[in-house]
């Protein structure tokens, strides 16, 4: 039988057994969160359920529900990959898989919102909204176990964030710290932002209410929006406006938050 090719946790697992010998007092930790397991979904799920564990609910129970969505949807581990791919081409911290596997907060937030959506697309809404609840107080990053969310995404440092029910984001996005996508007040039904292909979110952005913000686009720091914007272009401003144009197709992977003279323009959304 052929063995699995999987670059991504042949690496992992190599750089951990170099911090096992460079660091031998991490050894037991590193292989108890990676030599250990298997594959790489499972190192995931040990390691985000370790920093779950609660009174209630310990760790255990949780890598089970996280095991259970695994087996359901294989492209959890799809995602997983372009994710990690996403980090280390993004962040200039992130040298190795090693570091978003173990310690990256918003790395670990986003799986184990994709094992909750699983659970809760298969009709398991309790034990979704409780992993919700335990990242949320955990980890600082509160997002609703009911939003689709595509592969390759970056939610960097990821304290603050929060994102509603309704909302979509799509592949390759970026989301800096303290980002909202929220509502606008008691309105029922879709209500929250979808966010297309490459946007760029920049820290404390709020995006509110049922608009889109276009595919390419970037989003400035400290900015309310509040109405729709166009692919491909720069917004800023409380309330936002359209000031530029977006560098790039992908600015989500560029991270380049800088508006060039070049770009400026002045309608307003």
């Amino acid at each position: 039988m052929l063995k699995t090719v999987d670059p991504i946790w042949d690496r992992l697992r190599s750089e951990a057994e170099e911090a096992a010998q460079r660091e031998p007092q991490l050894a037991g930790f590193l292989h108890a969160a990676i030599l250990h397991h298997e594959t790489l979904e499972s190192s995931v799920a040990h390691r985000i359920a370790s920093r779950l564990e609660h009174a209630e609910l310990g760790d255990g129970a949780i890598r089970q529900a996280f095991e259970d969505a695994i087996a359901s949807d294989p492209e959890i581990g799809l995602s997983i990959r372009a994710d990690l791919a996403a980090v280390l081409d993004r962040d200039p911290v992130a040298e190795r898989y090693l570091e978003p596997v173990l310690y990256f907060k918003g790395f670990h937030a986003l799986e184990a919102q994709r094992f909750a959506n699983r659970l809760w697309k298969s009709g398991r809404k309790d034990i979704a909204l409780y992993l919700q609840s335990a990242v949320s107080a955990a980890l600082q990053v509160d997002i609703h176990p009911a939003v689709p969310i595509g592969k390759g995404v970056f939610i960097d440092h990821g304290t603050g964030v929060i994102i509603g029910a309704t909302a979509v984001i799509e592949d390759d996005v970026s989301i800096l710290q303290n980002v909202t996508l929220g509502g606008t007040g008691k309105e029922q039904g879709d209500r929250h932002p979808k966010i297309r292909h490459g946007v760029l979110i920049g820290a404390g952005a709020k995006i509110l209410g049922n608009i889109e913000i276009g595919a390419g686009s970037r989003v400035a720091a400290g900015s309310v929006v509040l109405k729709s914007v166009p692919a491909c272009t720069t917004v800023a401003g409380v309330p936002a406006r359209v000031v530029g144009r977006a560098p790039c197709a992908d600015p989500s992977r560029s991270m380049d938050h800088m508006l060039s003279e070049a770009e400026i323009f002045d309608p307003v959304i």
